[in-house]
């Protein structure tokens, strides 16, 4: 399934420009103890099904994980329960923005 996405580069910018972005990590707790996106929400892909109720379907989410795959499967399973989101490919391992730890 294509789905929409937005470039680690398109999301550090729009940060910058002070966009209020909603941000949602998919990775495991010890991956997101390396570094998360500031601001981001960290909800680990396996409990994604458990948590739907944290996520406001009325704004746009883009998911996060350390490559893209796993943001993926998590677009692709948010899309199907008719939320609104996009996808960061290359996740983490391209993203030069800032990290919170």
């Amino acid at each position: 399934m294509a789905h929409k996405q937005m470039t680690p580069d398109e999301v550090r910018k729009r940060l910058e420009n002070n966009e209020n972005l909603s941000i949602i990590d998919v990775r495991e707790d010890d991956e997101v103890a390396e570094g998360i996106i500031p601001g981001a929400a960290h909800i680990p892909l396996g409990e994604l099904h458990l948590r739907l109720n944290e996520i406001n379907q009325g704004e746009e989410h883009i998911m996060v994980c350390r490559s893209g795959g796993r943001s993926g499967k998590a677009t692709d399973f948010l899309l199907s329960k008719g939320f609104k989101v996009k996808n960061m490919p290359g996740g983490m391992l391209e993203w030069d923005g800032k990290v919170e730890r």
